[in-house]
């Protein structure tokens, strides 16, 4: 594991109320001497995720463990939110879309939990590795053509790469026609990147595709869950996307992100598996950093300070992966112990096709280009500075030019008529006039490709 090395007296605290605050410049700079201060309180200690809004953060790999594995007195729903319930959350806090409920298997519990979460992963669990294996690399070969050609030999790989690979992949799996996944990658991106209305958009997006499998079913991910014995309805299953899309592809994209910088680091033994420098992102720069809200059912006691009722737990995933603790225990440790899938129930239900994506991406990469390399050496790059996720800024690479071609394709699916009935749970959504029908998005430029067009 990495360790930073001591710091010198504690990061400074909210003026309101001495809290460390999780974000700002100095917090997204050195996150790991932030973490090292708070675990000389103990397991857990008070921060400000964001302005005004107050949580426990849990930096101890073993209280973490203890938290997540503990259903019955620490739950997910936040509509338990103590200080939100109160209106002493700011109205505009953007930890709001990260900690707010909503109607999917993440903030659900019990029973309603345990429906949810079994049709996703029953639909998960028909992905075919070799099949996504192939789509991964397909989707990395469109995008490594869409930069490799360049007569200076440079790319920034974050931007150009690793944030859209995910994307792809998860429009294909979803059974998108050229169209929908277009305003699905907009969509998605734009709630990131904290456009106005791109919830919207993708909300839209999805409510049609919905409408589209309840047409003309195929083999994908969303007619599965459409399909399942559980018998969601429509508004269930568009939820269940969200999180499939805001849960899978930011950390899928932090952690390419991470594991080609690691690999193409100077630091890198060479000959070890890309599998490595996977694993070592995951355990050493967990792509979801600081997440997990639970809400204590009662008061609890944890190592020497009382959780209370209601009000927000947070998990740090950053500093129980790299718990001190840990350090002497790593080599007897299985490489799959760390927490950046989560544990318990509500474990990552997508932590193996997942991994698989992430392995892929790089190896093709590395396979695309053989001669790639990082222009800044890893301890010069730059992190976003949020709480929640641990994802570089920039990856700026140079390698030798080289045309990428595509590989023979499957025909895409084509979309359904638009005239047949619709489900009882339909939105219905406009239309939009061929007038002003859009340009080709990030999708169909890729089917297109694909297709040798």
């Amino acid at each position: 594991m990495q360790q930073r090395p001591g710091i010198q007296g504690p990061p400074p605290g909210c003026p309101a109320h001495g809290n460390v605050p999780l974000y700002g410049p100095q917090f997204g700079s050195d996150p790991d001497a932030t973490y090292a201060y708070l675990r000389s309180l103990g397991p857990s200690a008070p921060v400000d995720i964001a302005p005004g809004v107050e949580v426990e953060l849990v930096t101890s790999y073993d209280a973490a463990l203890y938290i997540l594995q503990n259903p019955a007195s620490f739950v997910r729903d936040s509509r338990r939110w103590r200080a939100l319930n109160e209106g002493r959350v700011p109205e505009d806090s953007p930890a709001l879309p990260m900690m707010g409920y909503r109607p999917n298997a993440l903030f659900s519990d019990g029973a309603a939990h345990a429906r949810l979460r079994q049709a996703v992963t029953d639909s998960l669990a028909t992905v075919n590795e070799i099949q996504l294996v192939r789509q991964t690399q397909q989707s990395a070969d469109y995008l490594v053509s869409r930069f490799s050609s360049d007569r200076l030999g440079q790319a920034e790989l974050m931007a150009e790469y690793a944030q859209p690979l995910p994307l792809l992949v998860f429009s294909d799996l979803f059974g998108c026609p050229p169209e929908i996944g277009d305003r699905v990658i907009v969509g998605i991106s734009g709630i990131f990147d904290g456009t106005a209305g791109a919830d919207q958009v993708l909300g839209e997006a999805l409510g049609e595709l919905i409408a589209l499998k309840r047409r003309r079913p195929g083999n994908d991910l969303t007619t599965r869950l459409m399909e399942h014995s559980a018998a969601l309805t429509d508004e269930e299953v568009l939820h269940q996307l969200v999180t499939l899309l805001s849960g899978g592809t930011a950390p899928l994209s932090a952690t390419i992100g991470t594991s080609s910088a690691l690999i193409l680091g100077e630091d890198w033994q060479t000959g070890l598996p890309v599998e490595d420098a996977v694993g070592q992102a995951l355990w050493n720069y967990a792509p979801i950093a600081n997440y997990a809200a639970h809400y204590p059912t009662h008061d609890v006691e944890l190592g020497g300070r009382t959780l209370h009722a209601n009000d927000p737990v947070v998990i740090s995933f950053a500093a129980a992966n790299t718990d001190p603790r840990l350090a002497e225990h790593r080599e007897q440790l299985s490489a799959k112990a760390h927490l950046s899938f989560g544990a318990g129930p509500h474990a990552c239900p997508a932590k193996d096709p997942a991994f698989v994506i992430a392995v892929t991406a790089v190896e093709s990469l590395l396979n695309r280009l053989p001669d790639i390399e990082v222009r800044v050496p890893f301890k010069d790059l730059n992190w976003v500075p949020a709480p929640w996720s641990r994802s570089l800024v920039a990856l700026p690479v140079r390698f030798t030019p080289r045309t990428v071609a595509p590989a023979p394709a499957q025909a895409p699916q084509q979309p359904a008529p638009t005239t047949a009935h619709h489900g009882p749970n339909h939105v219905p959504q406009p239309a939009v006039p061929a007038a002003s029908k859009p340009k080709p998005g990030l999708f169909s430029r890729f089917l297109a490709w694909t297709r040798g067009e």
